[in-house]
């Protein structure tokens, strides 16, 4: 295949490219930074700030894109010794990534913003503006790994080790994205603990800091919360799977696949055990729910495939990731024009439409794209 016009070399020995570093204010994009410089690399960082609220402190806070955080990693590019500038992407920010998410809930879909922003905005906005100003690179402080062929072609794998591996939400990368990405921590067996004291003996203050979680715009966590200040409430109801109501609710983009808690059923099912949601219909804005048997999804049509490199042609085994902290599956998937249809070998539990699932071929990231409609086990066996 024919590489990319301006990619750089990414081979070892990976010297001398002009690197951008993203700066979440983390520990781990800040060792990153580090490392790319250790590795001699001209480095300059960049925090994004996408909260549109310049007034929004970590306090109370769980994201990571705070006036605490662009602090923390300009402190970091001070030690680490690189220039550093914080760039306003929060009109992008909440065009591609929040409005999106608000929208997918609406209609009954669960997204994933976290990948959603590594497309739109790490390696989209940012790599475009980074390209455009001469930079061969983009550097964050993800755990997964970039590996180069000897025919020039990227392949991005998984992280050594597992437990920290994040190339889930990488999974929508192209290969002419991959050209220009580089992920420091990908390729090193580290505990957290280690990275942490690594970031201690370098001097950078984020060691001790604590890990972003959950959303980074939804500061207190409270997605529901969140989504009802934007929709507004939406009363309908619940009901079992014979159309019988069992309940009320104030807005169905309220709930997802699989939930369980906060159903607020008034009274127990039949036989006694828990009820789970199993559809969200926002046409007559009802939530239907059943029994955790009922959740088993057999095969799936999933839409926007992007693939890490060459579309698979034909059917294929591979393994499947449903979530970012989900364990692997085995499925049968095919490419059937702009679908991709996807078959379990062993029936899994709790597919959303607008989840990402992420094709692999052992540690290789093959794509990934959007769940949109499943077909569940229970159904097929009563055909």
């Amino acid at each position: 295949m024919t590489d990319f016009p301006g990619a750089p070399d990414l081979s070892a020995p990976r010297k001398g490219l002009r690197v951008l570093a993203a700066m979440s204010g983390g520990v781990d994009s800040a060792v990153a930074a580090a490392r790319a410089v250790e590795a001699g690399h001209d480095v300059t960082g960049v925090h994004l700030a996408l909260s549109a609220n310049p007034q929004s402190f970590r306090t109370g806070a769980r994201g990571c894109c705070t006036i605490e955080d662009s602090r923390d990693a300009r402190r970091a590019a001070d030690v680490i010794g690189i220039p550093f500038y914080c760039w306003d992407l929060a009109e992008r920010f909440r065009e591609d990534v929040v409005e999106d998410f608000v929208a997918e809930y609406e209609a009954g879909r669960t997204p994933n913003p976290c990948l959603r922003c590594n497309e739109k905005i790490k390696f989209a906005a940012l790599l475009d503006k980074a390209l455009a100003l001469g930079f061969d690179a983009v550097c964050t402080g993800h755990y997964a790994t970039v590996v180069v062929n000897e025919d020039g072609t990227r392949e991005l794998h998984r992280a050594s080790d597992m437990a920290k591996d994040q190339s889930y939400v990488l999974g929508v990368l192209d290969e002419r994205q991959l050209a220009h990405a580089m992920f420091p921590l990908g390729d090193t067996i580290t505990t957290k603990d280690e990275i942490r004291a690594e970031a201690e003996r370098r001097g950078l203050a984020v060691a001790k800091k604590p890990d972003s979680h959950d959303i980074c715009f939804i500061a207190d966590g409270d997605t529901q919360g969140f989504l009802a200040k934007r929709l507004g409430k939406a009363e309908g109801d619940i009901v079992d799977e014979t159309g019988a109501t069992v309940g009320t609710h104030e807005g169905a983009y309220g709930f997802t696949i699989g939930q369980r808690k906060g159903l607020r059923i008034g009274r127990p099912a039949p036989d006694g055990k828990p009820r789970y949601v199993l559809d969200i219909s926002p046409v007559n804005n009802t939530v239907t729910v059943g029994p955790v048997e009922a959740l088993d999804v057999s095969a799936l049509t999933a839409i926007k495939p992007r693939w890490c490199g060459v579309a698979p042609a034909g059917p294929g085994t591979y393994t499947a990731q449903l979530r970012a902290h989900g364990g692997e599956t085995e499925v049968t998937a095919e490419l059937v024009g702009d679908e991709l249809h996807v078959r379990f070998t062993e029936p899994v539990r709790g597919v959303a439409p607008g989840q990402a699932i992420v094709l692999y071929d052992d540690t290789r990231v093959v794509g990934s794209a959007t769940i949109a409609t499943t077909v569940r086990a229970a159904a097929k066996a009563g055909q």
